[in-house]
C-alpha cells in the first residue's frame, strides 16, 4: 500500500476535526451520516458485486429500533445505537438469506420487494408513529457523563463512529475475506471452482453492509432526534446508489465524495429551487453513467496515473 493513502486520510481527519469552527456540525453530521451509509453500500456493490435495491430498509430499521428504544425505554446512548445495528443486522440476515439465492437482476428485485415490504410494516406498526414519524428522540449522555444536547459533543461522537466503521471497513477489503469478495465480483464461477462457498460470503458480506447501514440510520435519528417513513424510502435506497457512482463504484474513499456532494447540493439547493432538486440529483446521475463512468474519485485517480505514467 502506497504512504500517500494514510497521509492522506490523516489530512481528511485533521480537517474534520476542526469542521465544527468553520461549518455548520449538524450539515457535516448528516453527510457522515450518509457517507458511512454509501460506504455500507458499496462494500456489497463494489466489493462484492451485488446490486441492492433495498439498503433503505436496513438505514430505516435502524433508525426507527435506535428511536423507539431510546424514547420509550429509556436505554442509554450507546445501547440505543446498538439496538439499531443489530435490528439492521438482522433483517440483513432474513433478506440476505432469501436475495441471495439469485442473482443479476433478480437480486436486485428481491432486495427491492422485500425492502417495500418492510416500508408498509413501518407505515402500519404503532411505535414507527405512521407518517408522523418518531418525535422526539432524546440525545442523551454519552457513558452518562458526555451531553449529547450540545452539537459540537454530538458531532465528535458522530465523528468517532464514522471513523470507526470506515476502519472497519478498509480492514475488512484489504482482509483474505476481502479479497475473497473481490474475487466473487470478478468471477464467481471461478470461486466457486476453488472450492469456496460462495454464498456464505456473500450473506457475510450482506450482513455487514446492512449492520453498518443500521448504525448510520441510528445515528442519523440521534443527530436530528426523530426518523421518519423518508428513511426507508426506495428513494434513499435510489439516493445511496446515486452517492455511489457518483463517488466511485469499488474506491474506498468515493462514496464519501458521493455523499458530501449530493447531501451538500440538496442543504443548498431545496430552499432555492424547491421541488426541482430532484431533477437536478436525476441530471447529475445521467451525466455521471454518461461521462464518468468511473465517478470522481475513480476519474481523478485513473488520471493521476496516466500523468505518472507519461512522467516515467
Amino acid at each position: 500500500m502506497s504512504r500517500k493513502f494514510p497521509l492522506g486520510y490523516l489530512l481528511l481527519l485533521a480537517a474534520l476535526l476542526f469542521a465544527p469552527v468553520v461549518v455548520y456540525p449538524v450539515l457535516v453530521m448528516k453527510v457522515l451520516c450518509f457517507a458511512l451509509f454509501a460506504c455500507a453500500f458499496n462494500l456489497l456493490l463494489g466489493y462484492t458485486g451485488l446490486l441492492s435495491f433495498g439498503h433503505a430498509a436496513f438505514f430505516g430499521s435502524g433508525a426507527y429500533i435506535a428511536g423507539h428504544v431510546l424514547k420509550e425505554w429509556g436505554w442509554p446512548t450507546e445501547f440505543g445505537l446498538l439496538a439499531g445495528t443489530l435490528a439492521a443486522a438482522a433483517l440483513g440476515w432474513l433478506v440476505g438469506s432469501l436475495a441471495i439465492r439469485r442473482q443479476g437482476i433478480y437480486f436486485a428485485m428481491v432486495t427491492l420487494a422485500l425492502a417495500q415490504m418492510v416500508y408498509f410494516i413501518f407505515i402500519q406498526s404503532p411505535f414507527t408513529g405512521g407518517e408522523d414519524g418518531l418525535q422526539g428522540i432524546p440525545r442523551g449522555h454519552f457513558l452518562g457523563v458526555i451531553d449529547l444536547a450540545n452539537d459540537t459533543a454530538l458531532y465528535y461522537l458522530v465523528l468517532a463512529i464514522c471513523v470507526s466503521a470506515f476502519w472497519l471497513i478498509y480492514r475488512t477489503i484489504h482482509s483474505p475475506f476481502g479479497q475473497i469478495l473481490k474475487a466473487v465480483r470478478e468471477n464467481e464461477a471461478r470461486v466457486v471452482s476453488l472450492g469456496y462457498d460462495v454464498a456464505k460470503y456473500k450473506l457475510v458480506a450482506f450482513v455487514l453492509s446492512a449492520a453498518l447501514a443500521g448504525l448510520a440510520g441510528a445515528t442519523k435519528a440521534l443527530v436530528f432526534k426523530f426518523a421518519t417513513l423518508t428513511d426507508a424510502h426506495w428513494h434513499a435506497s435510489g439516493e445511496v446508489v446515486l452517492m455511489t457512482l457518483l463517488g466511485g463504484m469499488g474506491t474506498i474513499f468515493g462514496p464519501v465524495v458521493g455523499a458530501s456532494v449530493i447531501i451538500t447540493l440538496q442543504s443548498e439547493l431545496a430552499d432555492k429551487v424547491g421541488s426541482l432538486v430532484t431533477v437536478i440529483m436525476g441530471a447529475i446521475f445521467v451525466i455521471c453513467v454518461l461521462a464518468f463512468r468511473r465517478g470522481i474519485v475513480g476519474e481523478a485517480t485513473a488520471l493521476y496515473q496516466r500523468m505518472v505514467g507519461r512522467r516515467a
